[in-house]
């Protein structure tokens, strides 16, 4: 049976608690059988040099090593993976860089065929083993609570969209191409949900304009910093728990009114079905 984490509490406190007991529920999650034989086949496989065909033609295989970069749901995408690893190994590609995607070019990346064979060194192996076992983790947390996951994906993959070699603006670039770190952005900073009609550029001159205004930072780099991204996830839990809250008390707001209704004559059934909708 797999164990599932413990998160008693929403919001801040949740947070906290969490990352209290995080190495202490996270290697008794890498106890659970599911776990320890995915990753026990994702050694054995890797163990020799293994064809780009073999591992397309294995489902098991695609999903361990996906879910590894926070591609859990994309193992079925054979062709479209096909595409991401025969386009890493073409030095004049530009593919991944249009895609936009830090998930599938650090999935790309890390396994680095070439001519058409996988060769890992057992430290390669080891790193995307751990990976696995923490991005495992990320979800399980996300069946408790998706604000808690969002907030580990964040804390655990910002240093792979920052990186010192980009640029400002193509890691403005790639926090806009990260769905998760987004989501989490958006919340902390307020961003508007239509900001995503704007054209691109206009939304990473929005995007460095309100990471620097809120959080200090004379540059995009500073957000891989202990210290902002803990400001960052600190603001993300708090005004999630505000949304969630506003969530409630709206719904409760529409119980009352739903209720008075029907004490007017609206009907009990009638009301009863209104009030059920809203949910």
């Amino acid at each position: 049976m797999t164990f599932q984490p413990v998160i008693p509490l929403a919001g801040l406190a949740g947070w906290n608690f969490l990352q209290e007991t995080y190495d202490s529920q996270l290697d008794t999650f890498s106890k659970s059988p599911q776990i320890d034989r995915d990753i026990d086949y994702f050694k054995e496989k890797f163990a020799q040099p293994l064809a780009v065909e073999d591992f397309l033609s294995d489902p098991r295989l695609r999903r361990i090593s996906l879910t590894a970069f926070g591609l859990s749901g994309e193992e079925w995408k054979t062709g479209y993976i096909r595409n991401v690893l025969d386009e890493v190994q073409d030095p004049e590609s530009t593919f991944l860089q249009r895609l936009n995607n830090p998930q599938y070019t650090n999935f790309a990346e890390s396994l680095e065929p070439a001519n058409g064979q996988i060769n890992l060194l057992s430290s390669e192996i080891d790193t995307i083993a751990s990976r696995y076992l923490a991005e495992s983790f990320e979800l399980a947390v996300g069946n408790q609570n998706d604000d808690m996951r969002l907030a580990l994906n964040y804390r655990d993959g910002i240093s792979d969209v920052v990186t010192e070699e980009s640029t400002d603006e193509a890691v403005l670039f790639k926090l806009l191409g990260s769905e998760p770190i987004r989501a989490v952005l958006n919340t902390a900073l307020g961003i508007p949900a239509d900001l995503g009609q704007l054209d691109i550029d206009r939304q990473a001159e929005y995007l460095e304009d309100r990471l620097k205004s809120q959080f200090g930072i004379s540059s995009v780099q500073d957000l891989k910093s202990p210290e902002v991204v803990d400001q960052v996830l600190r603001r993300f839990q708090i005004l999630a728990g505000i949304d969630q809250n506003f969530a409630a008390n709206s719904s409760a707001s529409t119980a009352l009114v739903l209720l008075g209704n029907a004490a007017a004559g609206f009907g009990a059934v009638a009301s009863q079905n209104l009030f059920l909708s809203s949910f």
